[in-house]
């Protein structure tokens, strides 16, 4: 890459210079580019690009480079009027003039090389320390990600700017409007809809059977059921499905006489009489209606008795035998096992699956109804209940915390690495061009106070006879 010719040309470089214009000698670029470590992430398209307001910005740096510059041989030419005028004999103030301009040049060219060494090597010269910006792109880089991290991404720092936000009183009083309601209501439902649809049935029925037999494998339910079982006996809950039973008895032994009295005949020996097989079954179903009529009539018939003890000793033996619950695991894991209890966990799967697509979709179910009650309920309470607001507000800033102190590095890393990928001559021109105007009035400043400060030391050093 070659230099123009206005690099080379010391302070007049600060006119006109194209996009394609290089900052020092292209040795020198070239090299810090070299040296610079590439970073993983590739380099910025949009930092590699001259926009119509970052061309505007470069010919408005253009133009106060051509001021700044104007400035300084504006008083080089004063200093040599000034100094032939004085050695013509045109008095004393030639001299003040004189010292006047000479102290302007000498700060115009200090400022102009403090200036120009920001962006490129003054007069193409490797001066050390100059071209700053292109050869400590990559720590300025560093230097950024970690002024980012220690200032703004602080826990201090966070939970101050969130808490000052008040998000709880302000996310509430959003909330609490019903069109903003439905807004939330109808997003929740798409994003629902969406989950379920990209996720298929045959993983999710395969994790919720695997998920369902192992916590069923790994936890004993015979002590639960007999706990439950307990408090049934002990509540006589039990009770409305003996009622229910012995109801349903009752009315079967009705209808099916002849086929419970044929039973009982068909288990006589063969050589008893015909007539004393039929007196004995009807015999045996008499008395046998008689006991489900009276057990079911009778709220303390001894039968009912005999089976709460004999639930109560279940229970018992569910809590505290051995035996008992070795068979009940060994009845899981039977129950467990069989594909008809595996294909009932996926149809379920499926069919809960359905309802909550079909809920999601329909504006008036009960779901998106209710979901949107629950929306302008917590929005109303937040808007207003301080408790609720603090808690949401804890919420938010634990949340946000977590974030940035989990993954600060990660977040500097974004602005090292991408500083990083950055072209190092294009981005110094961008960079000048963006506050290299304001840059140039410093020039403008040290030419007229190096003049100011100049006729002062020449003015205090005639007063006391120097």
């Amino acid at each position: 890459m070659e230099r123009t010719k206005s690099e080379e040309t010391g302070p007049s470089d600060v006119g006109v210079e194209g996009p394609a214009r290089t900052g020092g000698t292209a040795g020198t670029v070239g090299a810090a580019n070299r040296a610079a470590p590439a970073g993983p992430a590739a380099p910025v398209r949009a930092m590699n690009t001259f926009s119509e307001a970052d061309l505007e910005k470069q010919r408005g740096v253009r133009r106060m480079k051509l001021t700044a510059t104007g400035l300084l041989l504006f008083v080089a030419l004063v200093y040599v009027l000034a100094t032939w005028a004085s050695h013509e004999g045109a008095g004393t103030w030639a001299d003040y003039v004189a010292a006047a301009a000479e102290a302007g040049m000498v700060g115009a060219m200090a400022d102009w090389f403090a200036v120009t060494a920001l962006f490129r090597h003054p007069l193409g010269l490797p001066i050390p320390h100059t071209a700053i910006i292109p050869t400590k792109k990559d720590q300025l880089g560093v230097s950024l990600g970690e002024f980012v991290g220690e200032n703004f991404l602080s826990e201090d720092v966070v939970r101050q700017r969130l808490h000052a936000v008040g998000i709880g009183s302000r996310l509430g009083a959003w909330l609490a409007e019903p069109e903003h309601a439905d807004r939330v209501t109808a997003e929740l439902s798409a994003a629902l809809r969406g989950a379920l649809t990209v996720l298929r049935d045959s993983d999710v029925q395969a994790v919720v059977g695997e998920a369902i037999t192992r916590r069923a494998d790994a936890q004993e339910i015979a002590p639960g059921i007999g706990k439950m079982l307990e408090k049934v006996v002990a509540d006589g809950g039990h009770r409305r499905a003996v009622d229910l039973v012995v109801t349903r008895a009752h009315d079967w032994l009705v209808l099916h006489d002849a086929q419970v009295m044929d039973a009982v005949q068909g288990g006589a020996p063969g050589w008893t009489p015909r007539f004393v097989d039929k007196k004995v079954g009807e015999r045996v179903y008499k008395e046998l209606l008689r006991f489900v009529t009276e057990m079911r009539d009778m709220p303390s018939h001894p039968a009912r008795g005999a089976l709460d003890r004999f639930l109560s000793d279940f229970a018992s033996d569910l809590q505290s035998d051995t035996d008992t619950r070795a068979r009940i695991e060994r009845l899981k894991g039977e129950v467990l096992g069989r594909g008809e209890v595996q294909d009932l966990i996926a149809s379920a799967w499926t069919a809960v699956r359905s309802m909550i697509v079909s809920a999601a979709e329909d504006e008036r179910s009960e779901l998106r109804l209710r979901v949107r009650a629950s929306l302008l309920s917590l929005g109303a309470r937040m808007a207003v209940d301080p408790k609720v607001q603090a808690k949401v507000d804890g919420w938010v800033e634990g949340a946000a915390v977590y974030v940035v102190t989990t993954y600060r590095r990660e977040i500097t890393s974004l602005i090292t690495d991408t500083v990083a990928g950055w072209d190092a001559e294009h981005t110094t021109r961008k960079i000048e061009a963006n506050i290299g105007r304001d840059l140039q009035f410093i020039r403008i400043n040290g030419t007229v106070v190096g003049s100011l400060v100049g006729l002062l030391i020449y003015t205090v050093s005639r007063a006391l006879g120097a």
